[in-house]
């Protein structure tokens, strides 16, 4: 019979065992993905850069073919990490781009949690090739899409089945954050998720409006 004892599991994300990848939020990405609306993903997305930034989670933010083709990252995203350069890639499958590469090094940590478009393109392909050089890998579900609900789906599924964790935007906040006691972040915590946490985000609302209400008391 194992012991019980007051401390996280260790396949929990926190602010410090993890890198943020979030790859080609972009127009021409966005125009032909139809397995979530476009303004839940850009909401989600803002709801991921927004906790990243202000839990200070090392985050890459990636682009392909942005002058040329794609165009520029939506600026939910660029806006939570003011002066964060791009980096822009050829290739769709972000591993394989050597700038890329290099800053994931750099941060090093062997944890990474990736959101973006297109899932069965460019998260599939960073995803199975990290995990095949022994990373372990994360991807906020609702902070993803692609052309169908068909081709986010299977994306899913096949990349589940390969080992990734699969999660939500609004986990993901909330996991960073997991004790309501600790009153450095509750603030941000709580401003986060009124601005981009959709009816939880209204209860918040409500409760502090009508009653003063804190979670961490």
């Amino acid at each position: 019979m194992p012991t019980a004892s007051p401390i996280p599991g260790k396949a929990l994300i926190a602010p410090d065992n993890h890198m943020l990848i979030m790859i080609d939020f972009q127009s021409q990405m966005s125009f032909a993905t139809k397995s979530i609306d476009a303004v839940a993903l850009r909401n989600n997305a803002a709801l991921v850069a927004r906790s990243a930034a202000g839990f200070k989670v090392p985050t890459i933010l990636t682009t392909v073919a942005e002058k040329s083709f794609s165009g520029p990252m939506f600026t939910e995203i660029t806006d939570a990490f003011p002066g964060q350069a791009m980096l822009d890639r050829t290739s769709m499958n972000t591993w394989e781009d050597g700038p890329v590469i290099g800053e994931v090094n750099r941060i090093g940590k062997d944890r990474v949690v990736l959101c973006g478009l297109w899932t069965s393109v460019c998260i599939v392909g960073p995803a199975l090739s990290a995990l095949h050089q022994g990373f372990e890998v994360y991807v906020i579900a609702d902070a993803c899409g692609d052309v169908s609900d068909e081709a986010h789906e299977r994306a899913m599924q096949r990349m589940i089945h390969a080992g990734v964790r699969p999660m939500t935007s609004l986990q993901y906040l909330l996991e960073l954050q997991r004790d309501w006691a600790r009153t450095e972040t509750y603030d941000m915590t709580t401003g986060i998720a009124k601005e981009y946490g959709g009816a939880y985000g209204l209860g918040i609302i409500y409760a502090k409006t009508m009653f003063g209400a804190s979670e961490s008391h």
